[in-house]
């Protein structure tokens, strides 16, 4: 089908269509030669969200790196294209080649958010692909998924034929060969799923089966196929400073959300904070050396022409060298105007230090995490932040002339009482007192002191230490809301809170389990899609799924015991259930544990068990 053509004609009826038309500065497009393994990368959400989506940027351009593969992109089209599509009988292309999904081999999303899952489902029918896997044959592409959120992929197990557990440098080039091989053998897709399910981090849903107890507790995981590996354990990088990072990126016609140059210059966290996901799921701590990073900076604005360079990493801050790194960019992009930004800060002078050097060029507003309003929270999460700690980073950031700071709490956590609510109020009216008493001593003009809070609801997720906490329902999110948007206003104050039944959808879907699958499909056949979008959002249709398919949002939302078999056993994520459940235990006691680039192995297992180790390039 001419594709191209057609669309030329039509793009005009949508909002920006330059979501659709690709052809960006510095796209890839290989010639269509049937020898190659042709590829598209999905993200299911907008464009403009996609599009500044590091790992999907590794991926791209690494397997287009190599000779015998082709890769290009495809992203969620907004309402209206969507209409469009349906009404033309246009249906889902890549935006390289403008060919239909179905032309291509593997048909590969990268899963970062759990409300962005019936657009799976919508992309897989745009696409005129069966929604489930046990309706394609070898004549569909191959339907693959990985990233952040696959650590739980049962909710998704019906849709997706395999999932990549891990980091995608370090196994994706040999799936994508194996199946190309598997494929001219001719063999039936059973029989290629289960070749495939042999390689590392590769998880063929299929050929494992699970068993409930009375209120959908799991009685038993198990598989089905002999010769099928009863876990399948996490992949990593082992050298991060030698792997594989483009510095080609694609350069868009409009503003994305993060719209600019991005170095990732460590990977993983050990701050070990309770309630995190990602300081888990991306252990342990590797390390680009700065004389790497600066190549590539050099390499990345000179192919881009981009004016802002983000060093981005889950805690940049804890970077061995950030302070030499940062002052070394810094100093060599001043008279280019090329300003440096850091996402992520500690709670603390030395970050302030940090923003005042990297924020030389321009400066924009500072963004602390507290994550909750006492300390003794604050031990319950293992933050490892003290009030001491707060006050010195806001007064430093006072002093140093920034009037803006926004601020990011938690409500809903284990063991949350209410004065802990009323911390967050007192804290933040605290940190407000303070800046308006430090503006009045200045004798340089300084704008009015504005304090922005947000709050969202805590999510328990898997492969953390709150796996087993029981979430709060609606009426506590919505009066713990309340409580809040009547104690924290005034002038100078600012609060964002989120929607509570998003929060409880997420809640579930982080948790869940293959049961969910049938509840997507219902929400999505009434409309649901873009879920993340305020706009986009109806609760009563997700509601009226639920019922359909005689499950309760409330049973996912409970406690789990610590001993049960949950639906996520299977996968290994390298760090022990035991270390988890001994973190849980010492929440419950308020005792912290220290961060094991200095306190020593704090016996999480993730060296050992995926034979590993921190990666660490010199000391602060």
């Amino acid at each position: 089908m001419d594709l191209s053509n057609r669309l030329e004609g039509l793009l005009y009826r949508v909002t920006k269509p330059s979501r659709y038309i690709g052809n960006e500065w510095n796209v890839i497009k290989k010639d269509w030669q049937p020898d190659l393994t042709k590829v598209v990368m999905a993200f299911p959400d907008l464009y403009e969200i996609g599009m500044s989506h590091l790992g999907l940027k590794i991926i791209y351009h690494l397997l287009n790196q190599q000779g015998d593969i082709l890769c290009e992109r495809v992203y969620a089209p907004w309402t209206d294209m969507e209409d469009l599509m349906r009404k033309e009988e246009i249906p889902l292309f890549s935006l390289e080649s403008r060919r239909e999904i179905r032309d291509f081999d593997i048909f590969g999303f990268t899963l970062q958010y759990e409300m962005s899952y019936t657009n799976i489902l919508n992309m897989l029918d745009l696409a005129n692909i069966p929604l489930y896997s046990r309706d394609r044959d070898e004549a569909y592409p191959l339907v693959i998924a990985g990233g952040s959120t696959v650590y739980n992929p049962e909710p998704l197990t019906s849709f997706i034929d395999l999932f990549f557990i891990g980091e995608a440098e370090e196994g994706i080039v040999t799936l994508v060969r194996k199946y190309k091989e598997l494929q001219k053998q001719g063999l039936k897709r059973e029989e290629i799923l289960y070749h495939l399910s042999q390689l590392p981090g590769v998880y063929v849903p299929r050929f494992y089966d699970l068993k409930y107890k009375e209120g959908g507790v799991v009685s038993e995981i198990f598989i089905n196929r002999e010769g099928v590996k009863p876990s399948i354990s996490r992949q990593i990088v082992s050298n991060l400073d030698e792997a594989f990072y483009p510095v080609d990126f694609i350069v868009p016609y409009h503003d994305i959300v993060h719209d600019r140059a991005v170095i990732e210059i460590a990977r993983g966290c050990t701050r070990g904070c309770r309630f995190c996901a990602a300081g888990i799921s991306y252990r342990p701590v590797r390390e680009r050396k700065k004389e790497t990073v600066i190549r590539l900076a050099d390499e990345i604005l000179e192919s881009t022409g981009y004016e802002e360079l983000s060093l981005t990493s889950l805690s940049a801050v804890d970077y061995s060298d950030i302070a030499g790194l940062v002052k070394s960019l810094a100093h060599r992009y001043e008279d280019k105007k090329i300003s440096i930004s850091l996402p992520s800060l500690r709670v603390d002078r030395f970050s302030v230090n940090l923003a005042k050097e990297v924020q030389r060029v321009r400066k924009s507003g500072l963004t602390f995490a507290p994550e909750a309003g006492t300390q003794r929270l604050r031990d319950v999460i293992n933050k490892g932040v003290n009030e001491e700690d707060i006050f010195e980073a806001v007064k430093g950031a006072f002093e140093e002339g920034w009037s803006t700071i926004k601020l990011y709490f938690m409500m809903g956590l284990p063991l949350e009482q209410d004065e802990d609510l009323a911390g967050i109020s007192k804290l933040v009216k605290d940190i407000l007192k303070l800046g308006k008493s430090i503006r009045s001593q200045r004798k340089k003009r300084m704008r009015a002191i504005k304090i922005h809070v947000s709050v969202s609801t805590f999510v328990p997720k898997p492969f953390t230490p709150f796996q087993w906490a029981k979430m709060d329902g609606r009426e506590e999110i919505v009066s713990k809301q309340n409580y809040l948007i009547n104690n924290i206003k005034g002038r100078g104050l600012s609060l964002s809170w989120n929607d509570p039944e998003l929060s409880l959808l997420e809640g579930v879907f982080s948790r869940g389990d293959r049961r969910l699958g049938p509840v997507l499909e219902s929400a999505w056949r009434k409309g649901c899609r873009f879920d993340g979008w305020s706009d986009s959002f109806d609760f009563e249709n997700w509601r009226h799924a639920f019922q359909e398919n005689e499950l309760s949002i409330e049973e996912y939302l409970r406690a789990r015991d610590v001993d049960e078999i949950l639906p996520w056993d299977h996968i290994n994520m390298g760090v022990s259930k035991e270390f988890l459940q001994q973190e849980y235990q010492l929440a419950e006691k308020g005792v912290l544990t220290e961060d094991c680039r200095n306190a020593g192995c704090t016996g999480c297992d993730i060296c050992s068990e995926l034979n590993t180790k921190l990666e660490l390039v010199g000391d602060n």
